[in-house]
């Protein structure tokens, strides 16, 4: 038995030696499609370039070999091949092929990245599906919020996340837990405390500095709730609800134009979201991501790797984003059946880009959004490797896209 240790002992060494570089494939051969890219992330922040091979294997990856490297997949639980020089240069010359729908970016510097939670000491909801796939990928971030944006500390980070939060200022429309009436308290102690004369006032100074971030050549990603509430917010500026003469501002608002905000006894903010408050996933619903041409439409493609192009659905405060008032310059990702629902999109601000992604948990339990998601369970969830496309964004040494 010892002789056969050493014997296979000697054969890794071997296979060690004559590797190249290491492949993450991101097919159905993955164990851990989440926590690959938690490696992807790691490898970047110690100076190592990765290879993101888009449309190749479900959006592989491509590190050179390290016996570091090579640890950190084994004790993540990652799947990993060991690729040869030759092995190396075949697939690359596979991708490069004019005929092919393939391509690779290079992953080069690794984003500081913030969430804007109010999560804290006292407010402890951890149902945040970014926070959830941050901390299970093992991806280091920060929480900011209210105060940290308006002392203006955005500037230390590349990509900020917006919790499924209400930018109106009217705390959710509904306070349903006691956490929640907590919160309320603070905000409402926040503004005080910073000069200023209502939730509302606040949040919208908070939100015109996010978008400035996004437009000096920052990265916004926004779920649920979070996306439609900063459009709202931006639009609604100088609307005041008590003058029938006041318009909103569509030039303000990012994603979506011409919505209508709902009478403030609805459970709605607007009719941005589709999606009914009572929303169940069932069996045979799913939405679908867009397929891109990955040599001509880069950024897109980026933002859509997958092993499954079909997704169930899941619900949310704001469950679907409507169709009609998404802005024309902006670039639909997914979409339900029928289009009439919009669930993915993206779009340029500036020097900078923004995702907007509708729903609050892509694996919660239907019906419900309360409840502490185990990604354990879902190492290989479709919906979850959306946001994480997203973290990845702005490490990519970026081309001139062609359309």
């Amino acid at each position: 038995m010892k002789k056969y240790s050493i014997l296979i002992l000697f054969l890794l060494i071997g296979l060690a030696v004559q590797a190249n570089s290491i492949l993450i494939p991101m097919d159905d051969l993955q164990r851990d499609h989440l926590k690959a890219y938690g490696l992807a992330y790691y490898s970047i922040k110690h100076d190592v370039v990765v290879q993101w091979l888009l449309n190749y294997r479900g959006g592989s990856f491509l590190i050179p070999f390290s016996a570091s490297i090579q640890s950190e997949c084994m004790v993540r639980g990652v799947s990993y091949e060991l690729i040869s020089s030759a092995k190396e240069h075949a697939i690359l010359t596979e991708i490069s092929a004019p005929a092919v729908n393939m391509d690779v970016v290079r992953l080069e510097t690794a984003p500081n990245i913030a969430v804007y939670s109010p999560k804290n000491e006292l407010v402890t909801d951890d149902t945040d599906a970014v926070i959830l796939v941050l901390d299970y990928a093992e991806i280091p971030y920060t929480i900011v919020y209210d105060e940290e944006i308006i002392n203006d500390e955005l500037i230390k980070y590349d990509w900020l996340h917006l919790h499924h939060e209400d930018f109106t200022g009217q705390q959710g429309r509904f306070l349903r837990r006691e956490s929640d009436v907590i919160q309320s308290r603070i905000q409402e102690a926040t503004a005080v405390r910073l000069g200023f004369n209502s939730v509302r006032e606040m949040k919208l100074v908070v939100a015109k500095k996010i978008k400035a971030f996004c437009a000096g050549g920052k990265y916004l990603f926004a779920m649920c709730s979070g996306a439609e509430t900063f459009d709202i917010a931006l639009a609604s500026e100088n609307f005041d609800v008590d003058d029938e003469s006041s318009d909103l501002d569509f030039t303000k608002s990012l994603a979506f134009e011409n919505f209508v905000l709902e009478p403030e006894r609805s459970r709605k903010f607007s009719n941005i979201n589709t999606g009914r408050m009572d929303f169940y996933r069932s069996e045979d619903a799913y939405f679908k991501l867009f397929k891109f041409s990955a040599k001509w439409d880069l950024v897109p493609t980026m933002l859509t790797q997958n092993h499954e192009y079909t997704i169930k659905e899941f619900s949310g405060q704001t469950t679907a984003f409507n169709a009609s008032v998404v802005k024309l310059d902006a670039l639909v990702l997914a979409e339900n059946k029928g289009a009439e629902n919009v669930r993915y999109i993206y779009g340029e601000l500036g020097q900078g880009h923004w995702t907007y992604y509708s729903g609050h948990d892509p694996e919660s339990v239907p019906g419900w959004h309360r409840n502490k998601t185990d990604l354990s369970l879902h190492p290989h969830s479709p919906g979850y490797r959306l946001i994480l496309n997203n973290v990845l964004f702005p490490s990519a040494k970026k081309k001139k896209q062609k359309t």
